[in-house]
């Protein structure tokens, strides 16, 4: 499948006409990762979005890092905190921010294939576009809102189901 048609069926570039869409294809890389392979890590650099092609990739946080009840050797007790499947991006924020990773990404499949936006050449094609980058951004920020909420529920339900102290 083609690079533009790969990124049209992304909630982040849906509205972006044919020719923006061969302009930010023009800047991605691709990358073909095997079942069990770490494509990133929680709490390292990040500077570039990724969009599966085809094939399927976990999103893991490592409850250790905030002291959670996995074991007290970091990276042992990994949790699955979504599953994400063809025409679905992760790592979004890298190209709003440079902060840390707030997951790890793992391939859950025999094999994905992925799109690469990194985030320089991407800042540059914004500038240069300030339309194209408008449209996008506009998409991060709605895609992330989205997630924010999902994860506002999730923390809220574990709060709420959480076992009281006897006392």
């Amino acid at each position: 499948m083609e690079k533009v048609d790969i990124l049209k069926q992304t909630d982040i570039f849906y509205d972006l006409t044919r020719p923006q869409l061969e302009m930010v294809a023009s800047i991605c890389d691709e990358r073909t990762v095997k079942l069990g392979d770490i494509i990133f890590e929680e709490s390292t650099k990040s500077d570039e979005m990724y969009v599966i092609a085809r094939g399927t990739v976990e999103i893991l946080v490592d409850p250790t890092i905030v002291g959670g009840p996995a074991s007290k050797k970091r990276g042992a007790g990994l949790v699955t905190i979504a599953t994400l499947r063809s025409g679905q991006t992760f790592g979004e924020v890298a190209l709003v921010d440079q902060g840390l990773r707030t997951a790890s990404a793992r391939c859950s499949e025999t094999e994905a294939h992925l799109l690469i936006v990194p985030r320089g050449r991407f800042i540059k094609l914004c500038d240069t576009y300030p339309e194209l980058g408008y449209r996008v951004m506009r998409n991060i920020a709605g895609d992330l809102a989205f997630k924010i909420r999902g994860s506002d529920l999730a923390i809220r339900e574990q709060l709420l189901w959480r076992p009281r102290p006897s006392g």
